[in-house]
């Protein structure tokens, strides 16, 4: 009788792939293991919980792009940097010129950054290692140059309540562009023939080339997003902070990547999971929100926070 009953259950745990649902898992586990130890220093406070949420929009945002460009099997590590030119680009053009043309100049800093990462990498057959590591110093050191290090106010309100500062009815607006955005690339991803497009190239350059996949194209488009998708970051961070700034984004590449890696896209190429994305950033926000609330100074908190990471990615490669 108990093998009867418990038979099916036992196949299902049998047939339950561990290893492709570790995010999941480990989600659950750590959200449960802070409830329980800190919840009398409010982690589980609804104010805190939205304010994880805040703090990994703009990294669950790229992480979207990041899916795409690595199970395209290239990388990004201009994409922080990109956020902050667009940030420091949107406040000095709203200043100047208002509200349209500060959020067209915002997001065109991704649109030339991509495209000449997506051209050189697509065409010229750079590495996007290469590539996007001189990018990220270029960027870099023209938003420090045109606005001499300092910050740019942003004194418009309606920019503000729009992108990353208001919110939408009883929703923080940084939640709905998150939610938003990742639904659309996970459609997309799982979807549409370029999602198909995008894992054929990454799992074997060569056959997608030969069953009519247009290689080259789906290399500079999914650099492109990257670019455009960073800028849309920057110019939240602008918009939640009240300012530009060349800093934000900073070493934003390496918790994204981070972020998608977790989420199950394989860091080879032909496989990605937007979702999976989404709640491998929300992971790095929480481990951060928890060291946090548990008192560690930051040294402790990156030693915490690396060897976490590590076993995670360590079981969902584990074979």
């Amino acid at each position: 009788m108990t093998n009867t009953i418990f038979t099916p259950a036992l196949n299902l745990l049998k047939r339950f792939e561990w290893q492709k649902n570790i995010i999941y898992i480990g989600f659950v586990a750590v959200f449960i293991l802070f409830a329980l130890t800190l919840g009398d220093s409010g982690f589980t406070h609804p104010n805190n919980l939205l304010n994880i949420f805040r703090q990994v929009a703009t990294i669950s945002i790229m992480a979207v792009a990041m899916t795409f460009v690595i199970a395209a099997a290239e990388i990004d590590l201009s994409i922080g940097s990109v956020a902050g030119l667009a940030a420091v680009v949107t406040a000095m053009t709203l200043n100047t010129f208002g509200l349209i043309p500060g959020i067209l100049a915002g997001l065109l800093v991704g649109v030339v950054a991509g495209s000449i990462s997506g051209g050189l990498v697509a065409w010229l057959k750079v590495p996007s290692f290469l590539v996007t590591l001189g990018m990220l110093g270029l960027v870099v050191g023209v938003a420090r140059w045109i606005t001499a290090s300092a910050p740019v106010p942003i004194a418009d309100q309606t920019y503000v309540a729009i992108f990353g500062g208001g919110d939408f009815g009883p929703i923080p607006g940084l939640l709905v562009w998150a939610v938003v955005i990742v639904a659309a690339g996970a459609i997309v991803m799982n979807k549409t023939k370029f999602g198909r497009h995008v894992r054929a190239t990454g799992g074997n350059l060569v056959a997608a080339g030969y069953t009519g996949v247009n290689t080259a194209k789906v290399k500079f488009t999914v650099l492109l997003m990257s670019g455009v998708f960073a800028a849309f970051a920057g110019m939240l961070y602008a918009g939640r902070l009240q300012s530009g700034r060349f800093q934000w984004g900073t070493g934003d590449e390496l918790s994204v990547i981070a972020a998608v890696i977790l989420g199950g896209t394989s860091l080879f190429g032909g496989r990605g999971q937007v979702i999976g994305s989404l709640f491998g950033a929300l992971f790095v926000g929480l481990i951060n929100n928890g060291l946090i609330l548990a008192g560690l100074d930051v040294s402790q908190q990156q030693v915490v926070r690396g060897a976490i990471i590590i076993l995670a990615v360590a079981l969902s490669r584990k074979k």
